[in-house]
């Protein structure tokens, strides 16, 4: 898992609220396990016709916003079902933060889990968010993990918690394997150990 220190890049807008996993990755989507190309059907329904041509209106179709790595969503965010591949297409197409007033526990620990950072902030912060990232290509946020800050195009800065071990673990590019790794000598040598007293095992 790629570590997440700190991210410049483009924000895109999403004022809507209760955005499920559903919108996120439509179920025709649901037939692969690989974690790769899921980006061409993140917010499918919105982002096509249905003729499958592109919806110019959806923001991500913007030409400013095709490139965002960032993403200022509404209210509940990632809601639905518990599906892992809503922040597997989210990644895939690039976005590695998506900021709101609140997520769905799953959705919010599956980001952890796959280098997303999702970031919980006020009503009144995420309006001012919202507003930079209505500003085109110009909509550049910087989200600072180790400080916990996200600084606006215009520099003011906009402070974030974030639980203590989430953030060790995204700073340091740790998911669950990465986490058990750490801890491959002791296992290591706890399995040895067995194997001496209990030989028959």
């Amino acid at each position: 898992m790629d570590k997440f220190v700190k991210l410049t890049g483009v924000a895109a807008p999403l004022p809507v609220v209760n955005v499920d996993t559903d919108m996120i990755i439509p179920k025709d989507y649901l037939k692969t396990i690989k974690r790769t190309g899921l980006g061409t059907g993140l917010f499918a329904e919105a982002r096509y016709k249905e003729d499958g041509s592109e919806n110019a209106d959806f923001v991500l179709n913007k030409p400013a916003y095709r490139n965002a790595q960032i993403l200022v969503a509404g209210d509940n965010f990632g809601c639905g079902s518990s599906r892992e591949h809503a922040p597997w297409a989210l990644l895939d197409f690039g976005i590695r933060c998506v900021i709101s007033t609140s997520f769905a526990d799953i959705f919010y620990n599956n980001c952890f889990k796959n280098g997303i950072l999702p970031i919980v902030v006020s009503q009144e912060d995420l309006d001012k968010l919202m507003d930079d990232a209505s500003r085109g290509s110009n909509a550049v946020l910087t989200v600072d993990l180790e400080a916990q800050e996200i600084t606006g195009p215009d520099g003011g800065k906009i402070s974030f918690e974030i639980d203590a071990f989430k953030r060790h673990c995204l700073l340091n590019g740790l998911d669950d394997i990465g986490l058990t790794l750490e801890k491959a000598t002791s296992i290591s040598t706890f399995e040895q150990s067995n194997a001496a007293q209990r030989p028959w095992a």
